[in-house]
């Protein structure tokens, strides 16, 4: 049968990429090794975190699903770094493992145009370097026009405890063993990656009175743009903090060469995510600390597991009995699964364009763990994005490319196709320069209208978008029209706050930019009738005023940098004087702009420059018709 798209793998990011290329009206097809694994969560219970959670927020307003899905299963919610500024502010929350993937499930199943498959894909088919289906394990051959490769952990996944290593996926599962050798076929360089997963522990068996208590937030808290909290704020259900101690950095240290990643394998090749390291490697790598934090999370409420997070080891399993009856707390814990790592085959992911199609196969297109990400969140914005720009391709339209101040997406993908990556790359605040642009709260106001303009965002949900920001712009100019005087009651209530008193007329626009002034101060001296999301927004924006103001303008710059293009067929070869390791990364990358450019790391400002005089002098060249 004749696809539009078809995309391999049922994780986050093939949920994310089937459903956005369905809804956009093509005839798509999900093929997946097994159904019953569609948006399974194999490691950690949560969805969102630091910038992860600002991530869900994009999902949604582009018209994606985890955040919706997400309210949908959360038994617990809070907002991070709340106490901080709104830069850095993002919802994390616990998610049911039962039920998130059976309200996903629903959904898929539920939407038009989308046709769901089991089966193992061993190859594609490709001709004139273009893709023109996949190959199942039983020789069959699916034709479409397009191809989203979201393979997760699976390519040549191999599970690593002490001295083993198994030939399997995620629960045991059988592996795609020979896609990967598909993709080295045609051109593709592999990197062989590794991550891993903490043990699971019977929560009866627990004692609760040696860990600190983590409740959720007391206030309402939902991803979606869309939905009403669901869920009642007493019944969320509390995680637990608890520590390492010396007894256990001293089991480790002891049996550090039984550990998969230190001496129990002579030959692993993976590379383990730097920001979610094992706990062996958080001992080795900062002997210095005395204890690392781990958070006891419910996995659901249909069953009684408890995930140690940031426990995870590849230590043989009777090691992993005394690092985890070690614990304060879980002196008697028993233990219901194991740890283990895994590795696993990726691409670079400098071979694939801003769209995330590939540069070596056109209309092929890669999202999430197969192209070095770790995370739920960076495989689901990938998986978006590819579905989006998948379907844009086919139809003969211009694809989307978020940039660095547009969203946490956009910049995950240009780190990806601009830098490249060593290990599992994870989104981080400080990954943005332009974090104050790209909040929590103003991911709607940000990316709702590219949703709506690809098919993804309704007229209704439009129209509210529409709505909010007229009511912002109206909000910053009642503030503005209406002052207070210093009267003797107005200066008693500003040294009640405590704030400096007034010598003469201020603006409440004026008086809120007083860091200490809030809106129910302001609303001490006028009512203001807006609801508490425009507010927020308008508070947000006249106290970082200045800070936005700047941010804007150099976003600005950047983006004059981004419209200098570079042609798609230029030979650096010919461009004298660049650097021999800037000519390599040139190539390598192959950037469509400047500023781009200016982002690989490798080549320095002076090869900018020169590379700025050549494409000078090739277009006077084209100008006066040479």
């Amino acid at each position: 049968m004749q696809y539009d798209i078809i995309v391999v793998g049922g994780g986050h990011a093939g949920c994310e990429a089937c459903l956005a290329s369905a809804r956009m009206g093509n005839n798509t097809l999900l093929i997946t090794g097994n159904i019953k694994n569609i948006a399974d969560m194999p490691c950690n219970p949560s969805i969102g975190g630091s910038a992860k959670g600002i991530v869900v927020r994009e999902i949604d307003a582009l018209g994606g699903e985890m955040g919706k899905n997400a309210d949908k299963s959360q038994i617990q919610i809070k907002m991070l770094n709340y106490k901080k500024g709104p830069a850095i502010q993002a919802l994390r929350a616990q998610a049911d493992k039962i039920t998130y993937p059976q309200e996903m499930w629903k959904t898929m199943c539920n939407t038009q145009n989308l046709t769901i498959q089991e089966g193992m894909v061993e190859g594609l088919i490709v001709e004139n370097g273009k893709i023109l289906g996949i190959t199942l394990e039983d020789g069959t051959e699916i034709n479409a026009k397009a191809v989203i490769l979201t393979t997760g952990t699976y390519m040549k996944a191999d599970i690593l405890v002490g001295d083993t290593r198994h030939r399997e996926g995620p629960h045991g599962e059988k592996p795609c063993n020979y896609l990967s050798e598909n993709l080295e076929q045609l051109g593709f360089q592999i990197k062989r990656l590794k991550t891993g997963t903490p043990q699971r522990i019977d929560k009866n068996s627990i004692d609760f009175s040696k860990t600190k208590i983590e409740y959720g937030d007391s206030v309402y808290r939902t991803f979606s743009f869309d939905n009403e909290p669901n869920y009642k704020i007493e019944n969320q259900v509390p995680c637990h903090l608890i520590y390492t101690n010396e007894k256990t950095h001293q089991i480790i240290k002891e049996n550090l060469n039984k550990s998969s990643m230190y001496g129990g394998l002579d030959d692993i090749k993976g590379i383990g995510p730097r920001y979610c390291p094992s706990i062996e490697d958080k001992v080795v790598r900062f002997h210095e600390k005395e204890r690392h934090q781990l958070f006891l999370e419910p996995e659901s409420l249909y069953y009684d597991d408890i995930y140690i997070q940031g426990f995870s080891t590849s230590m043989p399993h009777d090691i992993q009995e005394l690092m985890v009856h070690s614990l304060e707390g879980l002196e008697n814990a028993k233990i219901l699964k194991y740890a283990y790592a895994i590795e696993y085959d990726a691409i670079y992911p400098t071979q694939l364009k801003q769209t995330l199609e590939t540069k070596l196969v056109e209309n092929l297109y890669t999202a999430g763990q197969i192209n070095g990400t770790s995370g739920y969140e960076e495989a689901a914005c990938q998986g978006l994005l590819a579905g989006i720009n998948a379907s844009l391709k086919i139809n003969g339209k211009e694809p989307l490319i978020l940039k660095r101040d547009d969203a946490y997406i956009g910049v995950l993908i240009d780190d990806l196709v601009t830098k490249g990556i060593r290990d599992p790359y994870r989104l981080l605040t400080s990954r943005a320069e332009y974090r104050l642009l790209l909040r929590h709260d103003n991911a709607d106001l940000r990316l709702r209208e590219y949703g709506y303009q690809v098919g993804l965002i309704s007229e209704e949900q439009h129209n509210r978008l529409i709505d909010k920001k007229q009511k912002i712009e109206e909000l910053k100019q009642y503030l503005m029209e209406r002052k207070i005087t210093p009267t003797t009651e107005t200066n008693e209530y500003l040294s009640s706050i405590p704030t400096a008193m007034l010598q003469d007329g201020i603006t409440l626009y004026q008086l809120l930019k007083r860091p200490e002034i809030k809106m129910e101060h302001i609303e001490h001296f006028y009512e203001i009738p807006y609801s508490e999301e425009i507010k927020e927004q308008v508070v947000i924006f006249i106290k970082y005023e200045g800070y936005i103001v700047k941010a804007q303008k150099e976003a600005e710059k950047m983006k004059r940098l981004e419209d200098k293009k570079i042609p798609d067929n230029i030979d650096y070869d010919k461009i004298p004087n660049i650097a021999s390791e800037a000519r390599q990364k040139l190539k390598e990358v192959n950037p469509t702009s400047i500023g781009q450019a200016l982002r690989i790391s490798g080549v320095n400002p002076a090869d900018i420059s020169i590379l700025m005089v050549y494409l000078k002098k090739e277009n006077s060249h084209v100008n006066r018709g040479i």
